[in-house]
């Protein structure tokens, strides 16, 4: 069975963690207390729960070995659906590091899960800094008694998290662990001046810079993210498209992560074909070339330049047909 410190050399390894402040965060604050069971696909459908208190000792060894693992594990089942999940600890280790956090700031985290992603935000700026809010009460209930088995008293609100938590606002970093298909204003303006926001996009990360009285922006960060949508007032994001073999594509384009990210980014303006035909030309582009800009209430994601002349809205796909890029939204 796998020790704690494995995962935290692993992580290492894999070019995360490089903070000294994130690596003891990781080594001090135990996966296993936010996971005391989790959910895998069991053999002829449905899912089988594994538990650390299980009587079976076989069966106790794959969950300690799962959570001791670089895996998301699946930790809410409603109805068949994954309503929450602990990410992948590689993936948490990066977006913590994108934060670019110092001593001092106030943290909102969208999406509080098992808890664990807020108890490594409290060990790195303690307890007082740190707000999380989701919309199941059940998670928030048997998050903070995760969070106070590991010592830590956050500020955990059950709310729809597109609002935010004004009480504890302004901000200085905003961080969503679940997928959106655009920021909530709300959050923006919760945010103090200078302030970041880290939020799954079209199955990317966007880091938009928030300055005082200015408009926002920001570039996606390379790596990719897959998270459960964001419940509540916002509505679910754009699903992933497969562009079938009708659509145009070379079977190698609709097999390739970052035209597929294209395609969601654009939120169905784009035809398969004409999206394939542009991400080409373009060179190929990974996420970090693409971003998001806000201002004067309006949103927009473009490719290379905010400005330029391959630029998208984000928000409702278009209900009829699809469109050739725009700059509506600009």
């Amino acid at each position: 069975m796998a020790a704690p410190s494995d995962l935290v050399r692993e992580l290492v390894s894999g070019g995360a963690l490089r903070d000294p402040a994130w690596r003891a965060a990781f080594e001090q604050v135990p996966r296993e207390l936010f996971v005391p069971y989790f959910y895998v696909p069991a053999r002829g459908g449905g899912y089988e729960r594994l538990w650390r208190d299980d009587p079976d000792p076989e069966r106790r060894r794959r969950w300690a070995e799962g959570v001791r693992s670089d895996r998301p594990l699946a930790t809410r089942i409603r109805d068949g659906e994954l309503v929450s999940s602990s990410s992948q600890p590689s993936l948490m280790a990066r977006m913590l590091e994108y934060l670019e956090l110092r001593d001092g700031m106030d943290v909102l985290e969208i999406g509080t899960g098992p808890g664990y992603n807020a108890a490594l935000l409290c060990h790195r700026l303690g307890d007082a800094r740190v707000t999380t809010v989701d919309l199941d009460p059940e998670i928030t209930d048997a998050a903070r008694a995760h969070l106070a088995a590991a010592g830590h008293r956050p500020h955990v609100l059950t709310t729809d998290g597109a609002r935010g938590c004004p009480a504890h606002a302004p901000y200085d970093r905003i961080i969503a662990t679940c997928a959106l298909p655009w920021l909530p204003p709300a959050w923006l303006a919760q945010c103090a001046p200078d302030a970041l926001v880290l939020a799954p996009v079209a199955s990317g990360l966007l880091a938009l810079r928030v300055p005082g009285g200015g408009p926002a922006g920001g570039r996606f960060k390379p790596t990719p993210a897959y998270f459960v949508p964001l419940r509540g007032g916002t509505p679910a994001p754009h699903p992933e498209p497969e562009p079938g073999p009708e659509s145009g594509v070379p079977r190698a384009g609709q097999r390739d992560d970052t035209f597929r990210f294209l395609l969601t980014l654009s939120g169905g303006r784009l035809e398969p074909g004409e999206a394939h035909d542009l991400w080409r030309r373009a060179g190929r582009p990974g996420r970090e070339r693409y971003g998001v800009s806000v201002r004067d209430g309006r949103q927009w994601a473009w490719l290379d330049d905010p400005e330029g002349p391959y630029t998208w809205p984000l928000g409702e796909p278009v209900p009829d047909g699809r469109g050739t890029a725009d700059r509506s939204g600009a």
